[in-house]
């Protein structure tokens, strides 16, 4: 599978017109929240700018989760089934980032670590893994994607 993942890739093609709409809306979000990623990580805000502060293999999660983002992304859109497999692993990391700062500095509860704070944000992110995981995605996965 890891080597036919990075064969054929078009720069061009970052979307895909022919995903089911579970799939399509799951890619916009993973765009959105790669940009908000890299912002983040950037000006050292939210839970991956803490990451980065605790440093370490802190920093470097946080760095995967911001490649993880977009390269789901855009390796979906180009008929990638290690695309799916990086976005799932990218929608679950911002619950495993806020894990990693509560053992790291024992702040927070477990509310903090599936909600953050943010009511709005855990919404958002509970949505990404459920169109993810949902069954329309997962049949057009197992059909189509290479």
């Amino acid at each position: 599978m890891f080597s036919y993942a990075f064969k054929n890739l078009d720069p061009k093609k970052w979307f895909d017109r022919m995903h089911p709409q579970t799939l399509a809306i799951a890619m916009f979000l993973l765009y959105i929240d790669g940009a908000f990623a890299v912002v983040a990580l950037l000006d050292q805000s939210g839970e991956i700018g803490f990451l980065r502060l605790l440093g370490g293999l802190n920093l470097l999660f946080a760095l995967c989760m911001v490649v993880a983002y977009i390269g789901g992304a855009f390796l979906m859109a180009n008929g990638k089934r290690l695309g799916w497999i990086i976005a799932v692993a990218a929608s679950f990391s911002p619950f495993i980032a806020r894990q990693l700062i509560t053992l790291s500095t024992n702040y927070g509860d477990t509310t903090w670590v599936l909600t953050g704070g943010d009511t709005i944000g855990f919404l958002f992110d509970a949505a990404l893994v459920a169109l993810l995981l949902h069954s329309m995605t997962q049949q057009y996965v197992k059909r189509w994607l290479r």
